[in-house]
């Protein structure tokens, strides 16, 4: 089969188009998936960069999983996977074969009813994932959904709308609270926006000029747009000086501090995410004197992905997919998700899915 191996942290050099990997064959109490897409998020460009720190050298080569690393060479990333079961293996149903599925891309290391996510990991970093024309995953992962959407659309959802789900639930969000999201354009922060507003909270975005009309028409209530003045200024303007009770943060960087200003007493400042820069200057006294929670994000627990599938279901979130790329255009795929000039999600199909999922989401 094709796939797409990641061979070593660096640059894009790393990412080798390979048509001679071997197919997976599905171990026990797993099944075979012959792939349709696969959505592209920013752990794939921090992994093979290794750009994850340490807990000592924030500059030191390191994978997701820090200190505990579950990657190997060479790897197929992608956890956004969306496809068919083509085969299963010992202790899986017979009757599963043929089912189109969505993946949960998490791999718990946990029993059902603990949702711990101490030892978390995914599919595309402690095990094979999606870029590649077949992947083999844990059939409890593989998760048939009743959707009119494409399989296109559906690889938009997974990774960045459980992570976006486990940042509101665990900021205990509820109807009628202020929601301010940074990084508001990329797929976690679009997905704040829906799932912000699934909740009946009101949401706000933070991103640039040029993309500001887009956000409000997917849900945001006002926008902040990066370097027309003071943040926090600008944030009293637009509630028209009510309070932001929770900052759900994809950027961090030198705008850090200024959002602990932002966010009210008592308020929840949650993140998954520091695109603007990982280490921040904190003033610890904004924390302690106006009471504030700090909340870190990674992933989520299978009752945040049963909630996100509910959503799509009913309709309530929808997908936001700006492009696909064919699987062997890899390299243009990710440097145009690293330029970061979209709404959403970009989609990478196998060229052998190409005319009949991908070709009429691709624009030049």
């Amino acid at each position: 089969m094709s796939a797409i191996q990641l061979t070593g942290h660096g640059g894009l050099e790393m990412l080798v188009y390979n048509d001679r990997v071997p197919v997976p064959t599905p171990a026990a109490d797993e099944v075979l998936l012959e792939v349709s897409a696969c959505g592209m998020n920013n752990t794939d460009v921090w992994v093979r960069q290794g750009a994850y720190g340490s807990d000592t050298d924030p500059a030191s080569v390191s994978t997701w999983r820090r200190g505990r690393s579950t990657l190997v060479f060479p790897r197929i990333q992608g956890a956004d996977t969306v496809g068919t079961i083509v085969a299963v293996g010992a202790g899986v149903a017979a009757s599963r074969l043929g089912e189109r599925v969505i993946v949960d891309f998490s791999i718990y290391n946990r029993p059902l009813g603990d949702d711990s996510l101490a030892d978390i990991d995914y599919i595309g970093h402690g095990r094979d994932g999606g870029y590649a024309d077949y992947v083999a995953v844990p059939a409890a992962n593989a998760h048939v959904i009743d959707t009119e959407l494409t399989d296109a659309e559906l690889a938009t959802f997974c990774c960045a709308y459980l992570t976006a789900e486990h940042m509101l639930e665990r900021a205990r969000v509820t109807a009628g609270e202020r929601v301010l999201v940074t990084g508001a354009s990329g797929g976690v922060g679009s997905a704040v926006i829906q799932l912000a507003r699934a909740r009946g909270a009101i949401p706000y975005a933070v991103t640039s000029v040029d993309k500001a009309g887009r956000l409000r028409a997917i849900g945001a209530e006002g926008v902040i747009c990066r370097g027309q003045g003071d943040l926090v200024a600008q944030a009293d303007r637009m509630t028209a000086g009510a309070a932001i009770d929770v900052v759900a943060d994809l950027v961090a960087g030198p705008m850090f501090n200024d959002l602990l200003r932002i966010l009210k007493t008592e308020g929840r400042y949650t993140t998954a995410g520091a695109i603007g820069g990982p280490v921040v200057q904190l003033d610890l006294r904004t924390l302690y004197l106006k009471q504030q929670q700090l909340h870190g994000s990674s992933q989520g627990t299978r009752g945040d992905f049963r909630r996100v599938l509910d959503y799509i279901e009913a309709g309530r979130i929808r997908p936001l997919l700006d492009r696909t790329f064919k699987l062997s255009d890899f390299h243009r795929a990710q440097t145009a998700f690293m330029a970061k000039q979209y709404v959403g999600k970009l989609v990478v199909v196998p060229d052998r899915k190409w005319a009949q999922v991908g070709a009429c989401y691709a624009r030049d």
